[in-house]
């Protein structure tokens, strides 16, 4: 799937970007948005590895505070039982450290810290 990422007014710098289960914004931190979405309850991984959640995409970089970047991912979809509509994107106030952490957190969250904001996934 191609993934077009446009966002503004971030800190300079990497940020964990990640799909997470629930898009629940009725709280303001994110939180209600729960974990990553992680159907086959793997470890946290990068984009690119074999073993990660499905949510796993990796770091967005934001430069003047802005960030515009395209990947593509291969595991998420907007079709079927794993589908990652009505769930939400979240992006994180650290660099998501791929699960290469010295911690157990790293293979949970990458250690990508505090939820800087969230959308719900949808169709335009």
């Amino acid at each position: 799937m191609k993934v077009d990422v446009e966002v503004c007014n971030l800190p300079d710098g990497l940020h964990g970007f990640h799909i997470h289960e629930k898009g629940n914004l009725l709280v303001t931190d994110c939180m209600g948005c729960k974990g990553h979405f992680n159907p086959f309850k793997k470890t946290h991984g990068g984009r690119k590895d074999i073993v990660r959640h499905i949510g796993d995409l990796g770091n967005v970089k934001a430069v003047d505070g802005v960030v515009n970047v395209t990947f593509f991912d291969s595991l998420i979809t907007l079709r079927g039982k794993h589908s990652i509509l009505g769930r939400s994107v979240v992006i994180h106030v650290n660099k998501d450290d791929l699960g290469r952490g010295e911690d157990d957190e790293s293979l949970i969250t990458g250690n990508a810290g505090k939820r800087l904001d969230c959308a719900v996934i949808g169709y335009c």
